[in-house]
């Protein structure tokens, strides 16, 4: 259990229900279903998932949230940061705008591969990653002209995933980091070194619990990411190797106070419902909130 001076800003994300950009990844449950069982459990924010996932009216998108009581957080944005720039920053300006107009306060974005899924990639040399980092510092001033903060989110799979390729993204840019505690932990680093080192240059973070014998697997090249997760390389918070009672008292004690978005990455088979992700859903809430009382009865006031 964690206990801290003062309640976490703790947010949701459709992933942990299964919902995921990559096709083919698994059974996609319905919005209004995923968005209901995130209010069931006292969740107020959530992150919107999916490109075409949510509506992509702004309105819309926001009259639907609210009919959960959710506001938004902001979202997931993979692109391929080293190759051609004036279609990435067409495609950020784009969701940037639609993100701003649905009320939401940070873009994600990862450094894509070019290619589907987060199962192969091929590491950058020099001039693709001068691109990168510029390219980045673009989508994050454009993206800053609609009121969004922009993170740049290490993950598995794309062209910022090893603890080196980490270090080198913060070390060249000043761009801020999504804290992903689950993806650096699998590329190799040390989440809990790397909240404390750069504590300045968080600026979001999803929290996740990883099995290391998985994560191990996976640097090692013996498993997919994808067959990984459908093996449970994402167990509820607590119940994992992370120690993340001590990256968050090192984001804290730094000030940050943005949002902790629980994210635990799994996949769904046909005919598979909500129960099980919002079984594990409410275990991390609870290991986060222990002096919070879940199931639904009333809506949690995180703030």
């Amino acid at each position: 259990m964690i206990e801290t001076p003062h309640p976490l800003r703790i947010a949701a994300a459709p992933i942990s229900w299964g919902v995921c950009e990559v096709p083919g990844w698994g059974h996609v449950l319905d919005a209004h279903t995923v968005l209901a069982e995130m209010a069931a459990l006292g969740f107020t924010a959530t992150e919107f998932g999916p490109p075409g996932y949510l509506p992509e009216d702004p309105g819309a998108r926001r009259a639907l949230l609210e009919r959960y009581g959710l506001s938004a957080v902001g979202g997931f944005l993979a692109l391929p940061l080293h190759l051609d720039r004036d279609p990435i920053l067409d495609a950020a300006g784009r969701t940037a705008a639609l993100y701003a107009a649905a009320g939401a306060e940070v873009l994600v974005l990862a450094a894509a591969t070019g290619a589907t899924g987060y199962d192969s990639r091929v590491p950058l040399d020099a001039a693709g990653w001068r691109a990168l980092i510029d390219t980045a510092a673009a989508v994050r001033d454009l993206a800053g002209t609609h009121g969004l903060r922009t993170v740049l989110h290490p993950h598995v799979g794309t062209q910022v995933e090893t603890a080196a390729e980490v270090e080198r993204f913060l070390a060249g840019s000043d761009v801020d980091l999504c804290l992903d505690t689950g993806h650096l932990l699998i590329g190799g680093a040390d989440p809990v070194a790397l909240a404390r080192r750069w504590a300045d240059r968080i600026g979001h973070l999803h929290l996740k619990d990883v099995r290391r014998d998985l994560a191990d697997e996976i640097r090692c090249g013996r498993i997919e990411y994808s067959r990984a997760v459908r093996r449970g390389l994402y167990p509820p918070l607590g119940d994992g190797d992370v120690d993340l009672a001590a990256i968050v008292a090192a984001t804290e004690a730094a000030g940050y106070r943005g949002w902790y978005v629980i994210e635990q990455d799994t996949t769904l088979s046909p005919g598979d419902t909500a129960s099980g992700p919002s079984r594990d859903a409410e275990r991390s809430l609870r290991y986060l909130s222990p002096d919070r009382r879940h199931g639904g009865l009333r809506p949690l006031e995180y703030r």
